[in-house]
């Protein structure tokens, strides 16, 4: 009789985790999701299949927990997920921030050691942990330089999953994933915020947009594709890390005007730096201005990402384009406020 997988995703509820939790159970898996036990019970990104998840309540900063989850799984792969998932908090709340994203992945590693060391373990790894990047484009062998509490915890989560690697011969490896969009972000994510913003100035819910850094440079794509990585990284011979991207750069400022070109608006800009601003061509109202209180303590310039290695080796191709990725979540959005008005 054939074996089912198992696998357990940490962050199940999030944008990543609802896509991994759809693909896997499309290629027959039995699906296992951690959630943190709350007041209200929140099914977030996976509402439509949640009778189709085996839900485990565990917190990533309990390790007692966590191999109570491995035992009630016994997972063949383990795909960690859960993060404290926004780098701006991370200046707000640094040790809640370590606490998760570095601490929390040593303790599912060792929930993994002590219960079941066979299982495949994936961590989510992060662009940000280049930071102040140190060669362009960026790739596995590139310098790490952090420049947020975020990277710097996720930069422990993934040496730790090196560690566990090299040291106890766990099936562990790290997908060092490049931004990754959807129309499943939060709205506390600059891209959600600005297709969400955009279609409420189309039809004039809003007046508005304020943003941080115009200038700030991003390798965007669509999580749909990236999730697809991750599973792929775990069915290979060998454990290795691998970076997941696009190999294209983008402004914040590129992102802006395609997503109100969607909805049939030009801009234009005036000024610079933090007294940018644009405005609607049609009627000359400004809808986007720069606030300075957007700006992080120590920026991120530049992330682009050569995943040249995950293409030779996993066969990974992005499908999801820049262009088809802003319309997308601007479609999204306007069925979503259309129908709340």
């Amino acid at each position: 009789m054939k074996h089912t997988k198992r696998a357990l995703i940490t962050g199940v509820t999030g944008q990543d985790g609802s896509y991994l939790a759809e693909l896997l159970l499309e290629k027959g898996y039995d699906v296992y999701g951690i959630m943190r036990r709350k007041s209200v019970v929140d099914y977030g990104n996976v509402t439509h299949i949640r009778d189709k998840i085996h839900f485990i309540y565990a917190d990533m900063t309990d390790i007692v927990s966590l191999m109570n989850a491995m035992q009630r799984a016994l997972p063949d792969e383990v795909y960690n997920l859960a993060a404290q998932s926004f780098v701006a908090t991370s200046w707000e709340q640094p040790l809640a921030t370590a606490d998760i994203n570095a601490l929390g992945v040593a303790n599912m590693l060792e929930a993994i050691r002590l219960i079941k060391p066979d299982a495949r373990f994936y961590q989510a790894s992060t662009s940000e942990m280049f930071g102040l990047v140190q060669e362009i484009p960026q790739k596995e062998t590139t310098p790490f330089y952090p420049r947020s509490p975020y990277g710097v915890a996720k930069l422990y989560g993934h040496w730790i999953t090196k560690n566990y690697r090299e040291s106890f011969g766990l099936y562990a490896c790290s997908g060092i994933l490049f931004n990754h969009e959807s129309e499943r972000r939060g709205k506390e994510f600059v891209t959600r915020k600005i297709t969400d913003a955009a279609v409420r100035i189309a039809l004039g819910l809003q007046d508005c947009l304020e943003l941080g850094n115009m200038d700030a440079q991003r390798d965007w794509g669509h999580s749909q594709d990236y999730v697809r990585a991750m599973w792929l990284m775990l069915q290979q011979d060998t454990p290795d890390d691998y970076v997941i991207a696009t190999n294209e750069t983008r402004t914040v400022r590129e992102f802006v005007n395609r997503a109100f070109a969607c909805l049939g608006i030009a801009l234009t800009w005036q000024g610079s730096g933090q007294d940018e601003i644009a405005v609607n061509d049609a009627d000359g109202n400004v809808v986007v201005r720069v606030n300075p209180r957007f700006f992080r303590p120590a920026e991120v310039e530049l992330l682009i990402g050569d995943a040249s290695k995950a293409e030779t080796q996993l066969g990974w191709q992005r499908e999801v384009s820049f262009d088809e990725l802003v319309r997308r979540m601007v479609e999204h959005d306007r069925a979503l406020i259309e129908k709340s008005v």
